[in-house]
């Protein structure tokens, strides 16, 4: 299933948008799309019944915002330096553990809204990823097939980064991460039953229509299955809580100067596929 928010923001509806691509309305059957419902296999039933049935009323999408396609999220989890290219494009050593940090969950905004740059900013950057929604409680997971059971679904995530806070002004990498509207996710949170392989996924991002990112999920060096074990073995994942699971080559740091760093006025389109797209306008914060 393909699973989202529409509305002005703070209030969306939860929605589904179904095989032929009408968007279905799914606030008569289910309050929201939120970790409580990702670990209600009975609600789950009830929307797939409702879907195959064709009795789910249709909206009218034009002029609709698509919101978040998750609400109340609990944490974002990300990893850093995750595929093979990106660590040649930086110079970087490959990490013998998954790299971790965090984004606050109120960077999170939807895959059409604004992004905005951050004042005093000169290296806001771009990086498609893979986000990996979890439906169960995870702790302590002992092999990949565990991990992956514990996974309701995926989205396309877009990790903004601002690489002078995050390398140049010491401590941790969170201040170059956590500035407002720096994780559009979406447009959809895809089921995992309709992602059989998370390690043959095609991820593209493109700067002004010039495409910067071309990649696969195939070039990570920790697999979708290893980064949801390793976490769970440093913090309780909970139904609802986001894993952006890095990004590939293609990065404005990893280019040659002047490095290409986004303005106000740029407009960012990434996609996954099977996953949907986004697009973004920059403006000054």
């Amino acid at each position: 299933m393909k699973l989202l928010r529409v509305g002005t923001a703070g209030a969306e509806r939860p929605a589904l948008l179904d095989a032929e691509g009408v968007l279905r309305d799914l606030s008569g059957i289910v309050p929201d799309i939120d970790g409580p419902l990702l670990a209600d296999s009975a609600a789950l039933g009830r929307i797939r019944a409702a879907a195959d049935a064709g009795s789910l009323p249709a909206l009218d999408a034009d002029g609709l915002r698509v919101g978040p396609p998750l609400a109340r999220i609990g944490k974002v989890v990300c990893i850093g330096l995750n595929y093979h290219d990106h660590a040649r494009e930086t110079g970087a050593e490959p990490p013998a553990e998954p790299v971790v940090f965090f984004k606050a969950a109120d960077t999170v905004v939807g895959p059409y809204d604004t992004v905005l740059v951050p004042r005093r900013s000169v290296k806001t950057d771009w990086e498609v990823e893979l986000a990996v929604v979890i439906g169960r409680t995870a702790r302590y997971l002992d092999s990949h097939e565990e991990a992956l059971a514990h996974v309701a679904g995926y989205a396309v995530a877009h990790d903004v980064s601002e690489r002078e806070f995050q390398i140049e002004r010491g401590g941790t990498w969170d201040k170059g991460k956590n500035c407002e509207t720096f994780n559009p996710l979406g447009p959809w949170l895809v089921t995992a039953d309709e992602v059989p392989d998370p390690q043959a996924l095609s991820l593209k991002l493109w700067v002004n229509g010039e495409l910067k990112q071309d990649g696969t999920t195939a070039e990570q060096i920790f697999p979708v299955a290893e980064v949801v074990r390793y976490v769970s073995q440093f913090m309780t994942l909970y139904p609802g809580d986001v894993i952006n699971t890095g990004t590939p080559a293609g990065v404005a740091l990893g280019q040659p100067e002047p490095k290409p760093f986004l303005r106000a006025g740029d407009v960012v389109e990434l996609e996954i596929a099977g996953l949907g797209r986004q697009r973004q306008e920059l403006k000054d914060a």
